[in-house]
């Protein structure tokens, strides 16, 4: 499962995020935030009243008169954006392939859940404006705000930037992340399953160690451990810190599994 399903089933980090939330309509500083935006963006934004409305969600107007725009126009350019370079990337990618199969990866790399995912990599949490009384009404509610806000943000970055730019935001936070072992396409994210699994047993959060690097530069061999609490649960190698995370996770799964911990 992917480790985003466990806002869907956790109490405690559902509230994390909704007091999240309430905290930042108290305390806005929109300006900060901007600035602050443009720093994980990696480009100076120009028109800031384009990104204030891909921030703005329609219960702020309730709160604040002064807004008048929210961002679902902006969810509707971006979620077009958002298919057609999802698109492009997998036409490419996967060139034997037929529709199916790339009907099936584009709709699992657009899903709710995986661009709630990358908005919370984001901390879109901190700059989303919206009257907080609708955050706390469920979990799926919270997934999709976060969700409409990052279609909203990439539909701000083409209209302000361009097109590539857009590319560029869409490759870094919501495909890349999961391109090892086709994480977007199959379920093979064990760092999310084991952090799904340690909120389930209301455990701590794994924690990754590096052991050991060793190799020449051009072919290193990582070696990571993972433990939750005091409890070392599996070692992982891999080429990357990446991929020994992946596989220190994986052998964790396989040992809780097979309840040889």
């Amino acid at each position: 499962m992917c480790g985003i399903r466990l806002f869907k089933k956790f109490g405690a980090l559902f509230k994390f995020f909704s007091d999240k939330f309430i905290r930042r309509t108290n305390v806005l500083d929109i300006n900060q935030n901007l600035r602050s935006l443009e720093s994980l963006l990696g480009f100076t934004i120009l028109d800031k009243n384009i990104f204030i409305q891909a921030l703005t969600h329609r219960s702020y107007f309730e709160i604040n008169t002064d807004f008048k725009r929210s961002n679902e126009r902006l969810e509707f350019l971006g979620d077009a954006i958002l298919g057609m370079i999802a698109a492009d990337y997998l036409f490419e990618k996967y060139e034997s392939e037929g529709e199916g199969f790339l009907t099936k990866a584009r709709s699992s790399i657009v899903n709710r859940d995986r661009l709630a995912f990358a908005a919370t990599g984001l901390n879109l949490k901190n700059y989303i404006l919206i009257n907080a009384k609708y955050v706390g009404y469920s979990d799926d509610g919270l997934l999709s705000i976060l969700a409409d806000s990052f279609e909203a943000l990439i539909g701000a970055i083409y209209i302000d930037q361009n097109i590539e730019q857009a590319e560029q935001f869409i490759l870094k936070w919501l495909i890349y992340p999961f391109e090892e072992e086709h994480d977007f396409i199959l379920d093979k994210n064990y760092k999310g399953q084991l952090l799904e699994f340690s909120h389930a047993k209301k455990l701590d959060q794994p924690k990754y160690t590096v052991q050991k690097i060793e190799g020449p530069e051009h072919k290193r061999a990582f070696t990571v451990q993972v433990s939750i609490g005091s409890q070392i649960y599996g070692t992982g190698v891999g080429r990357s810190k990446k991929i020994a995370e992946q596989n220190a996770s994986k052998e964790a799964i396989n040992n809780i599994k097979s309840n040889s911990i």
